[in-house]
């Protein structure tokens, strides 16, 4: 971010999607995976609720231009969508910036060549996203 508001909208967001991502870290990696599955399931439009009034009606998430939070908060989207396919249908602007971001030159390029892979998301230890 350039100015101080985008910032410090970059540092917070920064230590919320590091939490939000361990958060289904912690479910894919426990033995218990099944039972924990449908908790994080109910939980999830909460936080996504969250990220979503964060972004507001922003091109970005710290503002009008790209920060490398938004490529963070891709990744952990695109897993729980991987992992939930209709978590963001309640949420227009996470799916529009979801479709912003997947529309970049370069990233588009990267995503239909062959060094792409959506899969796995975790190593073999995992009980999900590992293949």
């Amino acid at each position: 971010g350039e100015t101080e508001e985008e910032i410090l909208r970059v540092d917070m967001l920064e230590n919320q999607i590091m939490d939000f991502r361990m958060s289904l870290v912690m479910v894919c990696y426990n033995p218990d995976f099944e039972k924990l599955k449908p908790g994080y399931l109910e939980q999830l439009p909460g936080k996504l609720k969250l990220f979503s009034n964060f972004l507001g009606d922003r091109k970005w998430f710290a503002g009008e231009k790209l920060t490398f939070v938004d490529f963070l908060m891709f990744d952990v989207l695109e897993q729980n969508r991987i992992f939930e396919p209709k978590c963001l249908e309640p949420f227009k602007n996470l799916k529009d910036f979801m479709d912003r971001f997947g529309a970049l030159e370069k990233v588009a390029a990267y995503m239909k060549s062959s060094r792409f892979q959506k899969m796995p998301i975790n190593n073999k230890m995992a009980k999900w996203g590992n293949k």
